[in-house]
């Protein structure tokens, strides 16, 4: 019955989606996918000392296994989304899922740094093939009535996924090499492979074609804009930053003139012009600049400020991944009734008041002194994404699920990619202070994420969203 609707009568965005015993090995498949993308980020991060060490690297050019992979994901976040519009959201979806598992094997037979970094960018372009359709595709397998839920599982997936990144990186490597730390991602690609071509379903595909040039003006844009943030950050010469901003404005423009007029245009320009959409994008790059200052910043600040030591450390940053995979999917049952923007910004309210908390904190804490401020945090991080993404994705006409789908993973990775620079930003203005310093960018992103948010109940709203004005 499924594999005659998979491949003779696709599911249409907007209708009642799949039968309830399909969506479940639908979103399975999804959930593995965005699962493994955002698990490899927190991995890395976290195996990079050994990695360098077992590959004689130095600690400035191990930094490429992760960059490169963040790079790769921002740059072709929007064409690849583009791109299942006209293609359609399960083959793009498919595509990336095998490109990641093979680059995965890749990652794992790497012999050399050079190695390892090119097959890191062909994970990168996988990861961000299933990340740029992922809420596109949530749009086409559950029901309206049901996708706040949906946005809140899939919030659920990637909280857990960052939670036990560092604990699986730690037990992976005190057990095995790095290599299996990539090798792991090969058995679940293959079932998640299995899953998606059996029940993802087809969507309506678009008239209008991918124009090339533009795909590469977007690339050359958004990638030498995480460069610039990167070096900006680690304060490099005028001779380097000026050609990068140049080199960043130039792109944009040639983006801007190139799409103007086009009904479907990759920077979705269209879509940022309704209200709703470009401020639940703005809350959303506000707050994960908000988390990247924190989750960056915390460590240090635990370890060198408070005297912990790294193990207890790791325990001490569980609390908001935790409280974020609880809240996640009661917020997203919640957004199925209230408006996100009260959701979003009360959370966001909690999230500044949090971060401010462990910025006042005395200085002797006990454990439960940071893990209640700690959880605090996760509670407000966790009620801000399920609604928020369905503000996004119920501001976007279904035609044009495909762009608001790589806008909610862009948004994510530019705020986490500004977040991350700032604080070394902060480092550098001081050595002693910088991650209150950072705590504080932290507070003050959040703040303006929840006036955002909060801003979005006096814009008109589309249809079939909660707190529509009569």
């Amino acid at each position: 019955m499924f594999k005659q609707q998979n491949r003779v009568q696709p599911t249409l965005v907007g209708e009642e989606g799949l039968p309830p015993n399909a969506r479940i090995w639908a979103m399975f498949a999804l959930a593995i996918g965005v699962g493994m993308a955002s698990l490899d980020t927190a991995i890395a991060n976290t195996a990079l000392p050994a990695i360098a060490s077992e590959l004689h690297a130095t600690p400035a050019a191990s930094v490429w296994i992760v960059n490169v992979y963040q790079l790769a994901m921002v740059a072709t976040l929007l064409p690849l989304s583009a791109l299942g519009e006209i293609v359609g959201y399960r083959r793009v979806s498919i595509a990336g899922l095998c490109l990641f598992t093979i680059a995965s094997l890749a990652c794992a037979m790497a012999w050399s740094l050079p190695s390892l970094v090119v097959a890191r960018f062909f994970q990168g372009v996988g990861a961000s093939a299933v990340m740029g359709v992922n809420t596109a595709m949530l749009r086409a397998v559950y029901p309206k009535h049901l996708l706040g839920r949906a946005f809140g599982y899939n919030s659920l997936i990637v909280a857990v996924a960052f939670a036990i990144g560092p604990t699986a990186a730690s037990l992976i490597l005190a057990t095995s090499s790095w290599p299996w730390l990539f090798a792991i991602n090969v058995p679940l690609g293959v079932i998640g492979f299995f899953l998606a071509r059996r029940f993802l379903p087809a969507t309506r595909l678009s008239g209008h074609t991918l124009d090339a040039r533009t795909a590469l003006y977007n690339v050359g844009a958004f990638g030498l804009l995480i460069l610039l943030f990167g070096d900006a950050a680690h304060h490099e010469s005028l001779s380097t930053l000026l050609p990068e901003v140049a080199a960043v404005v130039i792109f944009f423009v040639l983006l801007l003139r190139r799409q103007a007029g086009h009904q479907a245009p990759m920077f979705p320009i269209d879509l940022f012009r309704r209200p709703l959409f470009l401020l639940s994008s703005l809350t959303a790059i506000c707050t994960f600049a908000a988390q990247g200052l924190a989750f960056v910043s915390l460590p240090f600040y635990f370890e060198v400020t408070l005297g912990r030591s790294p193990v207890e450390t790791g325990f001490l940053m569980t609390p908001w991944a935790v409280l974020v995979a609880v809240m996640a999917p009661v917020a997203g049952r919640l957004s199925d009734r209230y408006s996100p923007g009260v959701l979003g910004g009360i959370g966001l309210a909690a999230l500044a008041s949090g971060l401010l908390t462990l910025i006042w904190i005395p200085a002797h804490p006990s454990v439960f002194d940071i893990c209640w401020r700690m959880a605090l945090c996760g509670v407000g991080f966790g009620f801000f994404q399920a609604p928020n993404l369905k503000a996004i994705m119920g501001a976007a006409p279904p035609e044009r699920s495909g762009g608001a789908s790589g806008v909610v993973a862009t948004s994510r990775l530019i705020g986490q990619a500004s977040g991350a620079a700032l604080v070394a930003y902060c480092f550098t203005v001081s050595a002693t202070r910088g991650t209150t310093y950072a705590l504080c960018l932290a507070a003050g992103f959040a703040a303006m994420a929840s006036i955002a948010s909060f801003s979005r109940l006096v814009v008109a709203q589309p249809a079939g969203l909660p707190g529509k004005p009569g």
